[in-house]
């Protein structure tokens, strides 16, 4: 049975990259700025070469050479020495009045890492890389999914969901696979890999993007010269940012640490040009009716606003794959208006019983364990009708020996599975 949607033409559009910066005018930031970074850098840290400090903030010492000498003549630094050949490595140290300086720019803001991009070059660069996610076609979609026994019937419901970049709900009994299938969805679906700045700049404030727990770095095909590229964005995996019952309102908004003096971005913002997922949907602590409100702007306007703690509202590209997953009926979540906000909504349900014996085929097959009919029939018999359980998704994996594994044991008429049976057997769940 083939899915129920054709191939999607090939998308001639060329790949989105950061243009490099050769200038000052190039970063989008002014020079008060990046001096007050190096200042901070020096006030910390002491003593540093140009070229360390251009490393820091990942710009090219070209355009923090001129700055350098600037601060040299209004003796907000020094310099002490040199570490090599060429002004990169002449090392500077902070004066007394470079260090009352930088302690005033630290009562605005603690941050010290990579140079911010502005804002508009930002939401550009995610704008455009929104548009160049890769649409599914059939085969993409089941070598993606490859990995679990699907129905048709699902295949096809999951391929016009995800070309669609809308919102997507999936229910069903616990354990068929739905946070697997979006995981496969957000790592393997979604396309080529994408760039993300380390932080932004509003107004002098600074958004941090960059989360090594939900960004996964890649290496640059083709880099430009370090002296050319603009180093403050970083090429990553399209994003897959989950999360489940410890989710809150406060999660999904910016977050300003009164001590550091600077924002972290919220969840769906890390997501952005890729998928974010709330898993056990109904789990949280706050309440389905409120959390999926909050949903409705961004959905309908691909926009979402967020909260400076200035009191400035900013307007946020809202370019992510909304997934929500769930084990409870979706009508005791949320009323009828709003499951119609949401695109597409598809049950996952329990496998059949031959889909179940393609599980285990697939998994006993990789145990080097021979695969028996009437051992199977037995353990469907026993293990599932006769104990009213429900076929699940999930595979058995290796455990403590359970009462599967000894019908398995009991039933064997094979010497060869006795010979490749794992030693803490097969957990069958």
């Amino acid at each position: 049975m083939s899915l129920p949607y054709p191939p999607p033409p090939p998308t001639q559009m060329a790949e989105w990259r950061p243009k490099p910066i050769e200038t000052l005018a190039d970063t989008g930031l002014d020079a008060g700025f990046i001096t007050d970074l190096s200042l901070k850098l020096l006030y910390f840290q002491g003593q540093l070469t140009g070229s360390q400090q251009a490393e820091q903030m990942h710009l090219p010492f070209a355009i923090l050479m001129p700055i350098l000498e600037f601060m040299k003549r209004e003796q907000l630094v020094e310099v002490t020495g040199t570490a090599g050949v060429g002004p990169g490595a002449y090392q500077y140290v902070i004066t007394q009045k470079g260090s009352a300086r930088a302690r005033e720019q630290l009562e605005r803001t603690t941050y010290m890492g990579p140079a911010p991009v502005p804002w508009n070059d930002y939401v550009t660069g995610i704008r455009r890389q929104s548009e160049q996610r890769i649409q599914l076609n059939p085969g993409i979609l089941r070598n993606a999914l490859s990995g679990m026994v699907l129905a048709d019937l699902t295949l096809s419901q999951i391929g016009p969901a995800v070309n669609s970049g809308k919102s997507i709900f999936l229910y069903g009994p616990p354990g068929n696979g739905k946070s697997s299938i979006a995981e496969n969805i957000g790592h393997t679906v979604l396309g080529k890999e994408m760039y993300i700045p380390y932080a932004v700049e509003v107004d002098g404030q600074i958004i941090v993007v960059y989360d090594q727990t939900n960004h996964t770095p890649v290496t640059e095909p083709n880099p430009e010269p370090p002296a050319k590229r603009d180093g403050r964005w970083i090429r990553i995996r399209r994003p897959a940012v989950m999360v489940g019952g410890e989710l809150t309102l406060d999660g999904l908004e910016l977050r300003y640490d009164y001590n550091t003096k600077y924002y972290e971005a919220p969840f769906q913002m890390k997501a952005n040009g890729g998928m974010f997922l709330i898993d056990d949907f109904g789990r949280q602590q706050v309440r389905p009716h409120d959390l999926l409100n909050r949903w409705i702007v961004p959905m309908e306007k691909r926009v979402d606003f967020l909260a400076m703690h200035t009191g400035r509202k900013i307007e946020v590209p809202f370019e992510v794959l909304l997934v929500f997953s769930t084990n409870l009926p979706p009508k005791d979540l949320v009323d009828e208006a709003f499951l119609r906000r949401i695109r597409h909504k598809i049950e996952i349900g329990s496998p059949t019983y031959d889909q179940y014996r393609e599980i285990m085929r697939r998994v006993l097959d990789q145990r080097k364990i021979a695969y028996d009919e009437d051992i199977m029939r037995y353990l469907l018999q026993e293990h599932y009708i006769k104990a009213k359980r429900p076929l699940q998704q999930p595979p058995p994996r290796l455990g403590r020996p359970t009462h599967g594994h000894r019908l398995l044991r009991r039933h064997s008429t094979h010497p060869e599975q006795a010979n490749h049976r794992p030693s803490g057997g097969l957990l069958f769940c």
